[in-house]
């Protein structure tokens, strides 16, 4: 059963309030009836188990029957900076990055990008895709929601991730080490950086300020992936090594 994500001040003394589109989400399209059970999850990583005792299309109140904390984090974090893509592209990377486990995603808007958000667009486009996130994590049942940032451009993407521990880019048609065998941290306080290109790729400028800035080349193979197709790929290769898969 998907995990539904709420603030961990809408517990109180045993009982969790739901107001807003979670609650007509809950009561309109799921249906769901007093004394039936649901589980939620806050920003804490602490997990409850809820039976309904009052619902409403404005809200929905429940007792909490039991309650987990999240297992402590095993792993480095990975952040992915992902070149914006046209349409459902994008939509589908953050919904696929999500259930993968991602931590966090930067979109970067790149010389070669099809599309280019206006500024003033930047906000609601944020949302958008924060909401696709939140959908995918409760899904996948995750313990936590990774944050989506605002679009950004590439040189201040590179100079924004100088401090992190791994810095990888995606570059096709390079003689970059392999992703299968490029050392990987293991700290838990480190992070590995990934950063994928847009459909037409990185322009030499691009790269020549991602080396300057201390990212490392890497390479999927000779085969030519689409630029959705790269990052799932990627991420799965990462978490894999990492031990988040397998």
């Amino acid at each position: 059963m998907p995990v539904f994500f709420i603030t961990a001040d809408q517990i109180q003394n045993g009982t969790a309030t739901i107001t807003g589109p979670l609650c007509d989400h809950l009561s309109a399209s799921l249906r769901l009836r007093v004394g039936e059970t649901i589980w939620l999850g806050d920003e804490h990583r602490q997990r409850y188990l809820i039976k309904t005792t009052h619902l409403d299309r404005r809200l929905v109140t429940g007792q909490i029957i039991n309650q987990l904390a999240g297992p402590a984090p095993t792993h480095p974090a990975v952040i992915l900076g992902q070149a914006l893509l046209k349409g459902e592209r994008m939509d589908w990377v953050i919904q696929k990055a999500t259930e993968l486990g991602m931590a966090f995603l930067l979109p970067i808007v790149t010389s070669h990008a099809i599309v280019r958000p206006k500024t003033e667009r930047h906000h609601a486009q944020q949302e958008r895709w924060q909401k696709i996130a939140l959908e995918a994590s409760q899904q996948s049942e995750r313990w936590e929601v990774p944050e989506i940032a605002a679009p950004c451009d590439a040189t201040a993407f590179f100079e924004a991730q100088s401090s992190a521990s791994c810095r990888l880019i995606l570059s096709e048609r390079s003689e970059g080490l392999s992703l299968a065998t490029v050392a990987l941290p293991s700290k838990l306080n480190e992070r590995v950086v990934m950063a994928i290109g847009p459909e037409g790729g990185w322009t030499q400028e691009e790269l020549d300020q991602a080396l300057t800035q201390g990212f490392l080349p890497v390479s999927l193979g000779k085969r030519i992936l689409r630029a959705e197709t790269a990052t799932l790929a990627a991420l799965s290769v990462i978490q894999s090594r990492l031990g988040e898969l397998g």
